[in-house]
């Protein structure tokens, strides 16, 4: 049987799922250990290594190629990883480290990519628009990212930052990012961002479901100009995507994408930015929830 292989690098753990190439809905073998990254880049990749022969040992056969969803990026011209979270990935050749260990063609992309790929062949799109050829992928959670799909290809860019939207410019007040410029649209909307501009109007810290429920109840002044400053920056943030893009279908993960009012009152505050005079943008939640990262790794 024909099969795509996929594994998701996290940083506590490593996942793999073999899909069947036939019928991609349907996951043949799915097994996951922990990726112990403190011990270091070799025994991640020992890791990695060990993972995929339990998965050849399960399966019963071995994969032609195996596409690897990870927390950075393969800079395309040094062929060295960037902006890895698990920093000890970073300026290796792990393309090339992996193909040698493992003996087989391996193909990486940056899990906000393999977000977006997922939800458009597997998740959201599919439900909601099946004849999208153009999906945008956002996460926002702990970071903010986003990948582009178009015809059902992660689109990475000349320079594999394609769809790099966690670091557009977006406004000053979200102070400096990790990436060394400013206000870039994770300081302002990745769910520490916004618990931080919490904190310094309210002079203390809560979770953003407790700051979301004293918005409601209408007793907190704190915690509605945050979701204000959340509903407005987010508008502007998504009229970039649609003036340059205009997906047919724009997907949300992440734990900030269980927040309702982004698909209402933050797809409205879009509105006014976006160059047409009657905007029609279709943001939706994912479904795939946690799964998106390693069937979009096998989907590559």
């Amino acid at each position: 049987m024909n099969h795509l292989w996929g594994i998701d690098l996290g940083g506590t753990k490593i996942e793999c799922a073999v899909l069947n190439a036939d019928n991609i809905k349907e996951v043949r073998v799915r097994r996951r250990i922990p990726t112990e990254a403190d011990q270091g880049y070799e025994h991640i990749l020992n890791q990695i290594e060990k993972l995929v022969n339990q998965v050849i040992e399960e399966l019963g056969e071995r994969p032609e190629r195996i596409g690897f969803a990870t927390p950075g990026t393969l800079d395309p011209v040094t062929q060295t990883m960037r902006g890895c979270n698990t920093v000890v990935m970073n300026d290796q050749p792990m393309q090339k480290d992996l193909e040698a260990r493992l003996g087989v063609s391996c193909l990486i992309a940056n899990d906000a990519n393999c977000f977006a790929l997922a939800e458009a062949l597997l998740g959201a799109a599919p439900e909601v628009y099946p004849k999208a050829q153009v999906v945008f992928g956002i996460i926002m959670g702990t970071g903010v990212g986003g990948g582009v799909v178009i015809n059902g290809k992660v689109w990475g860019g000349r320079q594999g930052i394609g769809g790099e939207w966690g670091h557009i410019f977006l406004d000053e007040s979200g102070g400096p990012c990790y990436c060394g410029n400013v206000g870039c649209v994770e300081t302002v909307l990745s769910g520490p961002s916004l618990q931080r501009f919490y904190t310094q109007e309210a002079g203390e810290k809560r979770s953003m479901p407790d700051i979301l429920a004293r918005h409601q109840a209408g007793t907190d002044p704190a915690a509605t100009a945050t979701v204000e400053r959340m509903l407005n920056q987010f508008g502007k943030a998504l009229s970039i995507i649609t003036n340059l893009l205009d997906p047919d279908v724009i997907v949300i993960g992440g734990g900030v994408s269980n927040i309702d009012l982004l698909y209402t009152e933050g797809v409205q505050r879009a509105q006014k930015h976006i160059f047409t005079p009657k905007p029609d943008v279709l943001v939706v939640k994912n479904v795939l929830g946690d799964s998106a990262g390693v069937f979009g790794a096998a989907l590559l």
